[in-house]
């Protein structure tokens, strides 16, 4: 329960990096599903929640973004498709996925964290930090932060 309420005051101070929450685009191709799927894919929430690395190849310096799939379900049936990603396209330089964390607060919704690597260009040098995200299914908002 601490853990829960720790994230979830992350979760709602200013974040130390933002992250791109964007429709799914090119990003999202079955082509960019990093292999094997079976270890780069998780379901969450008796399947209605699954999240999958994808690897665009380029640009290689931030190639790897989440994908996001979940409820709220749209007129046919179909989950909203969401990527996180770094800005303006731009993904992570690497993503810790075998370590991703995730846990539930019926405050919150979904909190997940992960391991990633990134491009600063402030520093013109990689970085890593942890990449905070909760999922609220009711309303379909992902929010994202860098720490």
């Amino acid at each position: 329960m601490l853990k829960s309420a720790l994230i979830a005051s992350m979760l709602l101070a200013t974040p130390a990096m933002a992250q791109e929450i964007s429709e799914c685009d090119w990003q999202a191709r079955a082509d960019a599903i990093y292999e094997p799927w079976e270890e780069f894919s998780r379901s969450y929430a008796n399947g209605a929640v699954r999240l999958a690395l994808l690897d665009t190849i380029e640009p290689a310096a931030g190639s790897f973004h989440l994908l996001v799939l979940s409820p709220p379900y749209d007129e046919v049936g179909g989950r909203q498709c969401r990527t996180i990603g770094v800005a303006g396209g731009m993904g992570f330089s690497g993503i810790g996925f075998e370590e991703l964390n995730a846990h539930y607060d019926p405050d919150v919704g979904l909190i997940f964290d992960v391991q990633v690597m990134y491009f600063d260009s402030e520093f013109d040098d990689f970085s890593s930090g942890d990449l905070y995200f909760n999922l609220n299914q009711d309303t379909g908002v992902i929010e994202a932060f860098l720490e």
